[in-house]
């Protein structure tokens, strides 16, 4: 199996969460983007998304 590491920049430590998002003008409504996260940048991520106005929600766990 292979390890899922997180999105932040520079980071190499095993993602725990998945930080939903999409951006409203350009993708539809149906259309979902994952970043991975672990759990020192899952907040980051957010807050990052949440700045540029874009919808984004945080599911714990990773796909398998």
């Amino acid at each position: 199996m292979t390890e899922l590491i997180c999105s932040r920049a520079a980071c190499r430590s095993t993602a725990t969460h998945q930080v939903v998002w999409r951006n409203p003008r350009i993708h539809a409504a149906d259309r979902e983007k994952i970043w991975l996260a672990c759990d020192e940048h899952v907040d980051y991520l957010r807050d990052y998304l949440a700045a540029r106005d874009f919808p984004v929600v945080v599911r714990d766990g990773v796909p398998a």
